[in-house]
């Protein structure tokens, strides 16, 4: 019964990707559309992120001490400077983890 529910959602996921990727589909949106959906994608990740960074111990944290809080500045600024996405999340995460040891492995 899982795996058929995995399946589902996977072939929901991607024919709902398909519509809007395949060109020989007359499926379009308008420039509004577009530029609403600009913002799905940063409401998301903070949506996702945003607890995980303020929120570690279910009470708001902003302690310099939170690895957290500081991974996630280590990693905007790294972002920022490079702009080079994918040097930048290696290197906050290790930043990250070795700060997290540093403070004596909080979680």
């Amino acid at each position: 019964m899982v795996f058929l529910l995995i399946v589902a959602m996977g072939l929901i996921v991607f024919l709902n990707r398909y519509a809007f990727l395949e060109p020989r589909l007359p499926l379009r949106l308008s420039s509004n559309a577009r530029q609403f959906l600009g913002f799905a994608v940063p409401g998301m990740l903070t949506a996702i992120c945003g607890p995980i960074i303020f929120l570690p111990d279910h009470q708001l944290n902003l302690d310099p001490l939170n690895p957290y809080l500081l991974g996630s500045l280590v990693a905007t600024g790294l972002v920022l400077w490079t702009r080079n996405t994918l040097l930048s999340m290696l290197l906050s995460m290790g930043f990250f983890f070795v700060y997290r040891w540093w403070l004596g492995g909080s979680p």
